[in-house]
């Protein structure tokens, strides 16, 4: 999946064996560890490098690299930062999960990005060697973003360019806005099942977690009512279209409810935007900040998604003194996003390429969907999928009764295949056995494959 992570897992490999080789012997040359491996050059050298910043190995140009005299260093010792640090906010063991790349040999069954030949990567190198040309890609832009951007996203969005902050990527915008909005210790609502890298940000920003109970409709909003006025709490989460892992689309009347009770309890929504251009089946619903004139709906959307996850955009748009806010603090952040990302995504938003791609992303995504649904119910008759998703790139399943999602996923894994344990998109403990299935980055062949692989497993 990832060069990098392919050029770690080699260095690792070849560091159990300079661990036991006497110092000064020779490695083998890269083209040698290159058919070995069967990785590129370029990935071996990066392995090499690796070690060699270690000081585990030394490149000696002209004959080779050498296994390195190794000094006796004193054991670390880092028990005082236990105490020093106190308890840890975040959740290490989702955080894993929520990065975890797997291997360039994985099928890849569950991922938050689509797959490369989705995207549009040779617009996107058009694209940015001209705008590496432009002298504003090497100025700095007011912290909020560019002027131009701003516009290009306001218009999306219905509202005006100065409640728009350009922010790297949807996962950045989620920290900022739970940070700014809420204050550590306060509670916030999400509905459940839930994106994990939201409970992350939750977590960071040193929020109370409380959750809602979610089905076809999106969250059920008596439970949502209970919750407000148990918890008291003033910020809601939501994925009003194509959640993730559900792929649910909240419905008209719920998005009315959602609405009042933000109202009625002074709150927030944070709308969670992230699928707006992956929409198969008709047309994807219009951002709920659309239905709301009182400021109550602050939504983080992005490019990472549906352009590619290397340009690391999106924006947060929110109005009255909430905006005036994320905006003011953004100076204590950085400054602003590189100009020449916002420069990039400026051409690509306003050229025709947009519009394109947008088309034959729906088409290819419509495709791979209907792959992944009828591999899983021709293959593997006992897991039952909940609802085939009108848009979004994942689709959510429910095991029997039983079923260990951990020992499942673990085992994928090792047969080359990766699924999403459903437990990591529960706040607390699941009402079942769920798996997260994406369609978003394998192609048809490899989904098919991929599912006849778990068959044996999950049987």
């Amino acid at each position: 999946m990832s060069n990098d992570n392919r050029a770690s897992e080699i260095a690792a490999r070849l560091r159990e064996r300079v661990t036991v080789a006497p110092a000064g012997e020779k490695l083998p040359g890269v083209r040698e560890l290159s058919k070995e491996f069967q990785a590129s050059a370029a990935t071996v050298s990066a392995a090499l490098s690796e070690l060699s910043a270690l000081g585990l190995v030394r490149a000696e140009p002209g004959r080779g690299t050498f296994v390195a005299e190794r000094e006796q260093l004193p054991e670390p010792d880092f028990a005082w930062q236990s105490q020093a640090l106190g308890p840890a906010r975040v959740d290490t063991e989702r955080a894993s999960r929520l990065g975890g790349y797997g291997t360039p040999e994985h099928i890849p069954l569950s991922w938050g990005y689509l797959a490369p030949e989705l995207l549009p990567h040779d617009e996107l190198h058009r694209i940015g060697s001209r705008a590496a040309k432009n002298n504003r890609a090497w100025m700095m832009t007011p912290p909020a973003g560019s002027p131009e951007l701003r516009r290009v996203f306001a218009a999306e969005y219905r509202t005006d360019p100065g409640d728009v902050l350009v922010v790297s990527g949807g996962q950045q915008g989620l920290v900022f806005t739970m940070r700014t909005l809420a204050e550590p210790g306060s509670t916030v609502i999400t509905e459940s099942p839930s994106y994990p890298g939201a409970i992350l940000a939750a977590q960071s920003a040193g929020l109370t977690i409380a959750s809602v109970p979610a089905d076809k409709d999106g969250i059920i909003v008596e439970r949502l009512a209970d919750e407000l006025e148990r918890t008291r709490a003033r910020v809601i989460y939501l994925q009003p279209s194509y959640a993730n892992p559900t792929g649910t689309v909240l419905s008209r009347e719920r998005r009315a409810q959602v609405l009042d009770l933000a109202a009625q309890h002074g709150a927030f929504i944070i709308e969670d935007d992230w699928a707006r251009h992956l929409g198969i089946d008709g047309h994807t619903p219009p951002p709920l900040i659309t239905e709301d004139p009182n400021g109550h709906v602050v939504t983080v959307t992005t490019l990472s998604k549906p352009a590619s996850p290397g340009l690391r955009i999106g924006a947060v748009i929110a109005r009255g003194p909430a905006g005036d806010r994320l905006r003011a603090s953004r100076t204590g952040d950085d400054l602003c996003v590189a100009p020449m990302v916002q420069e990039i995504a400026l051409t690509l938003l306003t050229s025709n390429v947009w519009g394109r791609h947008l088309k034959r992303l729906r088409t290819e995504l419509a495709e791979r969907r209907d792959a992944l649904t009828a591999a899983i119910r021709q293959t593997l008759p006992d897991v039952r999928i909940q609802s085939t998703p009108g848009g979004g790139i994942h689709l959510w399943a429910k095991l029997p009764h039983g079923a260990d999602t951990r020992q499942i996923s673990s085992d994928a894994y090792a047969a080359g295949v990766l699924v999403g344990d459903g437990r990591h998109f529960f706040v607390n403990e699941p009402p079942a056995p769920f798996l997260r299935f994406s369609y978003g980055a394998a192609t048809p062949a490899q989904i098919t494959q991929g599912v006849r692989k778990l068959a044996p497993i999950i049987s």
